[in-house]
């Protein structure tokens, strides 16, 4: 079956690993790193969502995935609005952000289905 959380969140930290080493060739160590660890982690928590032991260890991990995805948005922002870094060709805020409408609608959808059992 299909997980486009998944998937997204795959390709996702892809571009985050691929845009970290621009940054690493810029010499942008600092924010480099806290971007790979955020970005990269998003996916780490879905991934481990679909092990979770209930319906609300399930909504646990998926917080955790949208705190890390609001800690890449934040690195996103410091990147694209100083002008010493490297221009974001692969459009990381614009996906990063899709990947947050997904996971926000898993949450709500698992906590309605939990109010309604």
């Amino acid at each position: 079956m299909k997980n486009p959380a998944k998937e997204k969140s795959i390709e996702f930290a892809l571009l985050i690993i691929e845009y970290c080493e621009i940054l690493i060739e810029k010499r942008k160590y600092v924010i480099s790193k806290q971007l790979l660890k955020a970005g990269t982690s998003i996916g780490a928590s879905i991934h481990e969502a679909q092990n979770a032991e209930s319906k609300i260890d399930f909504i646990h991990k998926i917080k955790i995935a949208t705190k890390e995805l609001e800690e890449t948005k934040y690195w996103l922002i410091l990147c694209n609005k100083s002008k010493s870094y490297p221009n974001d060709k692969f459009n990381l805020t614009e996906k990063v952000n899709e990947l947050g409408l997904i996971l926000y609608k898993i949450l709500s959808t698992t906590k309605n289905s939990i109010k309604n059992q």
